[in-house]
């Protein structure tokens, strides 16, 4: 039986739709980490985003130089989301449907991959990350920006406060990360153990806001 790629309900039509509105309100956070990813790019670089969602990422640092941007995404709603605001953009990137842990990329295929927000929801976090390793060339990078099992309640609440979705959302929202996210968050030595097993060479792990910034070379 093939394994289920992420954990709970999918993200498909009217759920995948009132996430892409609730992020879209706050875009500060990814456009610092496009520039931040770019900073570290040559021309023509490629990239690859995992989970990109409806592909704010992906687009933002698309507008930053002439990469060869690629998403992967579980979630036909999103990939057909992300299509549509690329289009409108008047960016090229390659969004495709597929899954984190069975990559349809050739070994070696990109200079950079980026996970954000995403990692804690892959049923099969080892092979994600090995798949990761295959498709990254010699040299290659990695960032996974994520959640953490420990993340303060009252560090959460700030952050889905400065949102400013109204109270109906931030009320969902903070159930969410209590009851859901934080249950699928990973502590530090979860990460020590699955890059232990994925075969990159080096490894970082950086607390983040409310998370960890990983950052792993191939």
């Amino acid at each position: 039986m093939k394994t289920k790629a992420y954990k709970g309900i999918g993200m498909e039509g009217p759920i995948a739709r009132w996430y892409a509105r609730i992020t879209r309100r706050d875009l500060v956070e990814v456009k610092a980490l496009a520039r931040r990813v770019s900073e570290e790019l040559v021309e023509q670089a490629r990239v690859l985003e995992v989970a990109p969602g409806p592909g704010y990422f992906a687009i933002a640092l698309a507008q930053l130089g002439k990469y060869k941007v690629t998403g992967l995404e579980i979630s036909e709603t999103f990939v057909d989301m992300a299509r549509q605001h690329a289009r409108e953009k008047g960016v090229e990137i390659d969004f495709r449907h597929g899954n984190a842990s069975d990559m349809p990329f050739a070994e070696g295929s990109f200079d950079r991959i980026v996970c954000r927000a995403a990692f804690k929801n892959f049923t099969d976090p080892v092979g994600a990350l090995r798949e990761m390793h295959r498709v990254l060339r010699r040299g290659g990078r990695a960032v996974i920006i994520d959640l953490r099992k420990d993340a303060p309640q009252r560090d959460i609440d700030a952050y889905v406060e400065k949102m400013n979705v109204g109270r109906v959302n931030a009320a969902f929202i903070k159930l969410t990360f209590r009851l859901v996210l934080l249950k699928r968050a990973y502590t530090r030595e979860d990460f020590q153990c699955f890059i232990a097993k994925s075969g990159f060479s080096k490894s970082e792990i950086a607390d983040a806001p409310m998370g960890f910034d990983i950052t792993l070379i191939r």
